[in-house]
């Protein structure tokens, strides 16, 4: 079997699994609690915290775990939001970021916030003044994502920032990084942004825990209320376990990201380079360069890409399409969309995504077997 699917989780690396049994053995006590094996589970949460701060250029009392990206984004989305309101109603996210912004952003228009919509444009990278031209007086907050969940391109964070403080300096910028941290070098003090969203099991971590950056206690409102941790912010017994893996992960793919980077570029483009051989027609989805190495995101015009997902899943390789299929029809998807590729190209997408563990023989595995899957695919449409 060969894993080209890194963009949707990656493998759990030795020294995060490591970190997880070792502290759910040793230090399995609630850390909230003050005896001496709480406190050892607590020494476990503190030191994980400093890890993940360090690795994304924060202070670690800036640092509130939580179950994951997805929740992250709601805690900064529906917090900032909440906490603000007195302030203004309006709220401007991009239009590709990922449905955990887009929906939180929805569910406060449904409660009396305005939203607007930032375009991106056909290279899958958003122009800061298209941004800015939406912040308004009663703008409490910007969302946008570091780097695009399905095409992998990589976002002016910082001139977004810019543009945006300087038109309303009271707007809060949250960004959806949970892309980044395993693809690029993360410094949230650098990017400016007041809130910035992580989630560990798309860096070598295990599943169920992340982190949201709160720069300086920005003030936020719960989303979930109970016993009051992680300052107030996020009630619930921490994951202790959880989050030693998410701390020796993220140390580690700040620590090897340059060279990561470097190898897993050489291993697109020779596997670009093949596709494009096999099937001269390919399209690429949004910039090629300005995007993360380990992402490749193209169309194979005649073809679904679900058809031939199913394929190299039958074929023995795993890999996204970029389109769903919902009630028999097959539908492209909102990132495409966003950017304008015509529906005749969303449909037959796919996004091949590299990591840690991707090889010369993963390459040689796809380019074998995709020019006849995307033959057989064609005709059947």
């Amino acid at each position: 079997m060969h894993y080209l699917d890194h963009a949707a989780t990656t493998p759990l690396i030795p020294e995060a699994a490591e970190a997880v049994a070792e502290t759910a053995r040793d230090a399995f006590a609630n850390p909230s609690s003050v005896h001496a094996f709480g406190r050892r589970a607590r020494a476990a949460v503190e030191t994980a915290r400093e890890r993940v701060a360090a690795a994304i250029g924060a202070p670690p009392g800036d640092v509130v775990f939580t179950a994951g990206g997805t929740e992250a984004d709601n805690l900064a989305i529906k917090g900032a939001a909440a906490k603000a309101r007195g302030h203004g109603n309006h709220l401007v996210v991009s239009a590709f970021e990922h449905h955990a912004v887009l929906d939180s952003a929805a569910a406060l228009g449904r409660d009396g916030f305005e939203v607007s919509i930032a375009p991106v444009e056909r290279d899958g990278v958003v122009r800061p003044e298209r941004v800015a031209e939406l912040v308004r007086p009663s703008t409490v907050l910007v969302s946008m994502m570091a780097v695009n969940n399905e095409l992998g391109t990589i976002q002016p964070l910082r001139d977004v920032v810019d543009a945006v403080k300087g038109a309303n300096e009271r707007t809060l910028v949250h960004t959806d990084a949970v892309q980044a941290l395993p693809n690029v070098p993360v410094d949230v003090a650098a990017w400016g942004v007041d809130l910035a969203s992580f989630a560990a099991h798309k860096l070598g971590g295990p599943k169920g825990v992340g982190a949201l950056y709160v720069r300086n206690r920005v003030p936020l409102e719960p989303v979930l209320h109970g016993g009051g941790h992680e300052r107030g912010l996020r009630s619930g017994t921490l994951n202790a376990p959880g989050a030693a893996g998410f701390g020796v992960a993220a140390e580690i793919a700040a620590k090897d990201v340059h060279e990561r980077t470097e190898r897993l570029l050489a291993l697109r483009t020779r596997l670009l380079d093949g596709i494009r051989a096999a099937i001269p027609d390919v399209v690429v989805n949004g910039d090629l360069e300005r995007r993360v190495a380990g992402n490749l995101h193209v169309s194979i015009p005649g073809a679904e890409g679900e058809t031939m997902l199913v394929m190299l899943d039958d074929a023995g390789i795993a890999c996204s399409a970029g389109s769903a299929c919902q009630s028999g029809a097959v539908e492209p998807s909102h990132v495409l969309a966003a950017i304008g590729v015509p529906r005749r190209l969303a449909i037959g997408s796919l996004r091949i995504t590299l990591g840690r563990t991707s090889t010369d023989a993963d390459v040689d595995a796809l380019l074998a077997v995709l020019p006849g899957i995307a033959a057989r695919a064609r005709a059947l449409t």
